[in-house]
């Protein structure tokens, strides 16, 4: 009878799971930088090669992005720009092939992410929230 009840609730409970799973991602940026906060819009310009300053920043901003199939990236992208991220990577191609902007640098992992923006005060990133801790400054939480 339990199984019964199980197998029949599972489908219900199963996208309630897969909500639950999803880890919160943070923009982040070196904690010296002028930086204070970013908007979801500021991120996404920044992001999608449309600029490579922000306001309050010292200059031109050097960008940190995770592997392809990372589930982080595709979440950041999905709620931070709208896009896919095939989407997002024929922004990259067009912006690369004219010669207007260079992609963010990929990296392996949010380890080396954090490593990156902590050692480089122009540096801005992504990262799942629990991983970031005093080495990063926190300036846009994605939701």
């Amino acid at each position: 009878m339990l199984k019964l009840t199980f197998r029949r609730a599972a489908p219900l409970l199963l996208p309630l799971l897969a909500v639950s799973a999803q880890a919160q991602v943070v923009v982040i940026a070196n904690p010296k930088s002028a930086i204070a906060a970013l908007t979801v819009e500021q991120a996404s310009a920044l992001f999608l090669g449309k600029t490579s300053a922000v306001p309050g920043g010292s200059g031109t901003v050097s960008l940190a992005d995770l592997p392809e199939g990372s589930a982080v990236r595709e979440q950041f992208y999905s709620k931070a720009t709208g896009k896919t991220p095939a989407q997002v990577k024929a922004v990259w191609s067009r912006l690369t092939f004219s010669g207007k902007a260079s992609p963010p640098r990929e990296l392996p992992n949010a380890a080396d992410v954090k490593k990156l923006v902590a050692s480089n005060v122009d540096a801005v990133g992504y990262i799942e929230k629990s991983a970031a801790d005093a080495s990063v400054k926190v300036v846009l939480t994605v939701e």
